[in-house]
């Protein structure tokens, strides 16, 4: 049930990354094409203006060197034996690819080094600052580590609510019930997670399985066809996890809430619920109720604690 496969991409080949993003970024290629294997290490972007007037010192070479407008209008001015030496400069320092945005002219020598070096020399329509806002967004998703974890993935009134447990203990079931009350499905069975920043981890179905449940004795059913496109997410932040296990004779139930447990997802603490599963108890209500608990919690308001100081102020009053 712990989550599996967890990997990390730590690089992308400049020609993955055009293969990707070159309808989405309005990119195309002008040169360079024998340097698509070079590799982009850093999901990140530089501005060589300094570079391009000679400083090197500290330059960021692993990364995608942007040219706009400022640089592109200054490169126009040098002589072409400076523009040429420059960029030799720059392509002998082992950059992964150059960039030019606003679909800008090139000038001869950015065509004729980029072939020599076998740098790939990449042309956008867009704008400088909407390149690389989309780009960090982009790479930083392809970069985070991800994983896979064994569950069923509901959005609750908003609250991401993942529903693990052993083989047929009724997760698809609860999911179900959730759903006819309203409630969205993410992900049946697996759930892809990919972790965005410190704080949040996304979780997403992949595209074969999205919007399908298996449901035992049932089969596999098509959940926007029965209950309507408005009950399927394509993705959402995990804000809380419930775990599901067989009831048995002295199995220690939470019976305050007063501490919080913690489930681990890529290196994030994601708030763990652990209810039995025994005959009567409506699952799918207590996995509702325990998302809103999650949603009060989160602004302040903790019903186990607030509890809990009115029965020590009611005992204090007691023994004066």
């Amino acid at each position: 049930m712990d989550a599996e496969k967890k990997k990390t991409h730590e690089e992308i080949s400049v020609g993955k990354f055009l293969e990707v993003f070159k309808d989405s970024m309005q990119l195309e290629l002008l040169a360079g094409a024998e340097g698509l294997e070079n590799i982009i290490k850093e999901p990140s972007i530089n501005r060589p203006a300094l570079a391009i007037t000679g400083y090197f010192k500290n330059f960021a070479a692993p990364r995608i060197q942007l040219f706009g407008a400022g640089e592109m209008a200054y490169m126009c001015d040098l002589p072409q034996e400076r523009q040429v030496s420059v960029l030799r400069k720059m392509a002998e320092l082992k950059i992964p690819c150059i960039v030019v945005s606003r679909n800008l002219d090139i000038v001869p020598a950015m065509e004729s080094v980029a072939n020599e070096y076998k740098i790939p020399l990449l042309r956008t329509k867009m704008k400088s600052k909407e390149f690389s806002s989309e780009f960090i967004v982009r790479l930083d998703r392809m970069f985070a580590p991800t994983t896979s974890i064994h569950g069923t993935f509901i959005d609750i009134q908003g609250i991401g609510t993942l529903i693990r447990g052993d083989s047929g203990i009724g997760k698809s079931e609860c999911a179900l019930a959730l759903i006819d009350k309203g409630h969205s499905l993410v992900a049946d069975d697996y759930v892809n997670c990919v972790r965005v920043n410190d704080h949040k981890v996304l979780g997403r179905a992949n595209e074969l399985s999205r919007g399908y449940m298996e449901c035992r004795g049932i089969g596999i059913i098509n959940v926007a066809e029965l209950f309507g496109i408005k009950c399927v997410r394509l993705e959402k932040s995990i804000d809380i996890i419930v775990s599901f296990i067989e009831w048995q004779k002295g199995v220690v139930e939470d019976r305050t809430g007063l501490e919080t447990k913690y489930f681990d997802i890529l290196g994030i603490p994601i708030p763990h619920f652990i209810i039995p599963v025994r005959p009567g108890r409506d699952m799918a209500r207590l996995v509702e109720v325990a998302a809103r608990v999650h949603a009060l919690r989160t602004m302040g308001h903790d019903g186990a604690k607030t509890f809990n100081d009115r029965l020590i102020a009611h005992m204090a009053s007691l023994s004066k």
